[in-house]
């Protein structure tokens, strides 16, 4: 039976997938921890607040010709072991897929493309840096390696970048739109951090 661990469940957004109406699915956990998410208690792996998955597909069912799609968020939706078996199952309901990454998982992210529509991609830093950001060691090369993914599937992507003043220089958003624009990718959006939800206590002092 396909089970994905869910958090959070927004049933109708106009901002996660620019021009559509969508669901969203906020998948529970996250292998990244970055200082400045703004999801921060859908980063652990489990929570004592799970929306079951069957709950889920029963709500989304009702909403056949309302919404124009369903939006996999996070927390990190390709941690999520049946993720394609869950998008299989959104799309025999006949909606279109979206998908947030980080690209902390690029073999599910590569398995999956073939199956979604849009993908919102978040392009954390100068690859050779991530850690800054993650806190993850090797994450840069992993992001890296999902993004020659993203770009070769074709799929239609928003390919960002969240900047906060303590933790990415310009000279440091100048090396990554760099790095991207050798690695095909067309369009790189710059997003100012938004402190709502964050945990202050993580981020650097100097204020946005």
């Amino acid at each position: 039976m396909t089970d994905i661990r869910v958090g959070g469940l927004a049933r109708l957004s106009t901002c996660d997938w620019p021009g559509q109406l969508v669901a969203t699915v906020f998948c529970q956990g996250c292998p990244w921890d970055c200082a400045y998410c703004h999801n921060p208690h859908l980063i652990p792996a489990q929570a004592p607040r799970e929306i079951s998955w069957r709950g889920i597909l029963a709500f989304l069912a009702k909403r056949r010709g309302l919404l124009d799609g369903v939006v996999f968020s996070g927390g990190e939706p390709t941690a999520q072991g049946h993720l394609r078996e869950a998008i299989e199952e959104v799309r025999a309901l006949g909606f279109r897929v979206g998908l947030h990454t980080a690209g902390s998982c690029p073999d599910r992210l590569a398995d999956i493309l073939p199956l979604v529509d849009w993908v919102g991609f978040d392009a954390k830093a100068p690859f050779d840096i991530y850690e800054r950001i993650t806190s993850v060691p090797g994450s840069g090369a992993r992001a890296r390696i999902s993004l020659d993914h993203l770009v070769a599937s074709k799929v239609e992507a928003d390919v960002r970048t969240t900047v906060h003043p303590g933790l990415l220089t310009p000279p440091d958003i100048a090396r990554l739109t760099e790095e991207l624009t050798a690695a095909g990718v067309a369009r790189h959006r710059i997003q100012p951090f938004r402190p709502n939800g964050c945990r202050a206590d993580r981020l650097p002092g100097s204020s946005p």
